[in-house]
């Protein structure tokens, strides 16, 4: 019963910095949903429910889970915010460190969207 409270209050977690993540650059939102998702996945069939049967990101996460892939439209979206978004805070960040990190963030998460089988 622990364990399940804590799966519970984490998948929550997951779920309000995923949906945080909607507005605000750099904090990822896929990564916390899915996160979110396979936390109720394990600790409430209720709250599982309820995020894969959303009607803003469900089939995405379904998608993602069950077919392992999006779709290419939902791939080019996912790049270009990726891309407005990183690159908004590269502007506005002075450090050349951090510049560097958001390029590196920018690489690796769009070679994994590219990387994702394509659904039709």
């Amino acid at each position: 019963m622990v364990k399940k409270n804590i799966l519970i209050f984490l998948g929550f977690t997951s779920l309000v910095l995923g949906i945080i993540g909607i507005t605000v650059p750099l904090l990822p939102t896929t990564p916390f949903l899915l996160l979110s998702a396979y936390l109720f996945s394990k600790s409430s069939e209720r709250w599982h429910s309820f995020i894969i049967n959303n009607k803003v990101f469900g089939k995405y996460i379904r998608d993602y889970q069950e077919k392992k892939g999006i779709t290419l439209k939902n791939k080019i979206s996912a790049i270009l915010f990726l891309f407005l978004s990183i690159g908004y805070s590269m502007l506005k960040v002075e450090s050349l460190h951090l510049r560097i990190f958001l390029g590196i963030v920018f690489i690796s998460v769009s070679f994994h969207i590219l990387k994702l089988r394509t659904l039709r």
